[in-house]
């Protein structure tokens, strides 16, 4: 079998299934696992296929996500604790940035209670939840992304690099081993990319259907951050290769 029709042949498999092993493929194409592998290699640097350890599962691609407005509907009960298990990481006096997106904003309940806490944020609703508390909260202005209700561009993150925190949390459209951190808009990712470079702990919340996924921006690649916070959904090869890259796995 040519390499190229082997490796069509291979796609459409993964496709069809979600996932395969090398084991599998060496039986269904009677080739060696060593070619396999090769092109699975091959495949994953295409984006065609996520390699796991001992196969390859599907990448699918994220396109853009609807309005924060709508997606607060999404997936509800995991960003919840999702939100609840991430703002458990936060302690009394820190400093924390908070990004924009529905799960980041799931947070927000759980840190009313934390002493002497400063949040620096860049999302309106955030800033809304929070106006009213005792938290010391700062603001960072810039240009308004109507549809994340966030502030992004050149003026925001001029203002991000002036701060220094404890931990950033973030949310994410897509995240793939292999291709990173992605995202829809290249106005938001530059600026959450400057977002993860002030704080020494960076934080991705992410529920399960942003895994396996790739986007059209590439922010930054998966060993910028130092935990993720998913819930129980996750697949399990994905949580398996974000742990062999040194990333911290919490799952609500």
């Amino acid at each position: 079998m040519l390499k190229k029709t082997r490796q069509s042949e291979i796609r459409r498999l993964v496709d069809e299934r979600g996932h395969i092993t090398v084991t599998e493929l060496n039986r269904l194409l009677d080739v060696s696992e060593a070619t396999i592998r090769r092109d699975l290699e091959q495949m994953a640097n295409r984006g065609w296929v996520q390699r796991t350890h001992g196969g390859a599962i599907k990448v699918e691609p994220a396109g853009s996500e609807p309005p924060i407005k709508q997606r607060l509907r999404k997936n509800a009960a995991e960003k919840e604790r999702i939100g609840k298990l991430a703002a458990s990481l936060v302690r009394e006096g820190e400093t924390i940035f908070l990004g924009s997106g529905s799960t980041v904003r799931e947070m927000t309940p759980h840190l009313l209670n934390i002493p002497n806490l400063t949040v620096i944020t860049n999302s309106l609703p955030i800033v809304n939840q929070l106006a009213n508390s005792e938290i010391e909260l700062i603001i960072i202005g810039g240009m308004l992304r109507q549809s994340e209700l966030s502030m992004v561009g050149h003026v925001a993150e001029q203002a991000i690099r002036e701060f220094r925190a404890d931990h950033v949390f973030i949310g994410i459209t897509a995240i793939d081993v292999r291709h990173g951190l992605t995202g829809d808009y290249l106005p938001e990712a530059i600026t959450d990319r400057t977002i993860l470079g002030i704080a020494p702990h960076c934080v991705i919340v992410a529920d399960h259907s942003k895994f396996g996924r790739v986007n059209s921006v590439f922010l930054a690649p998966v060993t910028a951050v130092h935990t993720v916070v998913t819930d129980s959904e996750a697949s399990p090869e994905i949580v398996a290769e974000l742990k062999r890259e040194g990333v911290e796995l919490l799952l609500a």
